[in-house]
Order: C-alpha cells, then sequence, then structure tokens
C-alpha cells in the first residue's frame, strides 16, 4: 500500500569461505549504485569467521534506514546446516528462506525454497561461486533488487578475471530460483 515502506531485513548465514559477507555487501551495493534504494550491510565476526557459522544482514528500504539493525529478518539465505542452527531455526512462519539444499538438512515452518546451489556449483562451474548462485536464487524469488542491478553489482565487487564465471553462476540461481 502506498505510505508504507517496502523495508526489508535479509540475513545471510554460511560459514566461513562461502562469501556470505561478500554477498550480502553485493546485495546491498545492487539497492544503493542502482536501484536508487537505501541500504544497511553489517556482519557478525568472531570464532565464526574460522569455520563456524558466519552470518551478514542487509536492511534495504525506499526511505533513509533509521535503525539499521535487523530486528525480525523477512529473507534468509542459509548456506550451511549449523548456519540453519545458529541464525535460522528460530524464522517466523511469515519469512522466506532460501537455503543451500546441498548442505542444508533442516527445514524451517516458514515457506522455504530449496537450491541446491553448491552441488549445482560444483557440477557446471566451480564450487567457489555457490554464494553467486544463491543471490541469482534470492533476486529471482524475491525481487528484492532487480536482475540488472545485482549483475552490474557483481561485476563491480568479484576479481577481475572471474566475471564471466560469476555472470554464469549469477543466472544459474535466477533459474533455480524462478519458483512455479
Amino acid at each position: 500500500t502506498r505510505g508504507e515502506t517496502m523495508r526489508k531485513e535479509i540475513r545471510f548465514s554460511g560459514f566461513g569461505g562461502q562469501g556470505i559477507i561478500l554477498s550480502a555487501v553485493i546485495l546491498g551495493r545492487a539497492a544503493v549504485m542502482y536501484d536508487n534504494k537505501y541500504a544497511v550491510q553489517t556482519q557478525v565476526y568472531g570464532p565464526e569467521a574460522r569455520g563456524g557459522a558466519s552470518m551478514s544482514q542487509v536492511v534495504i528500504d525506499d526511505e533513509q534506514i533509521l535503525y539499521p539493525k535487523v530486528s525480525v529478518p523477512d529473507i534468509y539465505v542459509i548456506m550451511s546446516q549449523e548456519g540453519f542452527e545458529k541464525y535460522g531455526a528460530a524464522a517466523q512462519e511469515s519469512a522466506i528462506m532460501l537455503i543451500d539444499s546441498t548442505l542444508v538438512h533442516s527445514r524451517p515452518k516458514c515457506r522455504c525454497i530449496e537450491i541446491p546451489a553448491t552441488g549445482q556449483a560444483k557440477a557446471s562451474l566451480k564450487v567457489i561461486v555457490a554464494n553467486i548462485v544463491m543471490l541469482g536464487a534470492l533476486v529471482a524469488a524475491t525481487k528484492v533488487v532487480s536482475e540488472d542491478s545485482l549483475k552490474k553489482a557483481i561485476l563491480d565487487s568479484v576479481p577481475k578475471g572471474t566475471e564471466d564465471l560469476n555472470l554464469k553462476a549469477m543466472q544459474l540461481g535466477l533459474e533455480l530460483g524462478k519458483q512455479p
């Protein structure tokens, strides 16, 4: 409805090395630089960074963000079982959760979209781009930023020489995330 803000709180979790923080940075960048929105990105470091569950969050809104903390995420992107247990298990029923079904065995009470990102990335691209597959799926399923903005933000953010690989990963994710 008009006058209602479109604030979305997105939480990413997985294990160190999966690009959880980069995913959140790319999403925030897509929103701010290319979608004319406001975004705030935060992350949790700690012992998690060395193998445990890492977590990063993005708040995206049409209006200036006065309260940057994520209170109750609307959208979850979960890439490891431990990430689910620590940062996803308490998801409220109105949330949407995308899980990397290659690595996450639990299922939440909320709407769940299973994306075999790690398996598919390993099979057809490189396992390192599983996070980009998840980002593509996230955008296809939730439209939280536009596909074009995501593409530009990915190109801004990935190492030189990996652009093609990352765009293929995004494309794969977009296909996997288009829900029937």
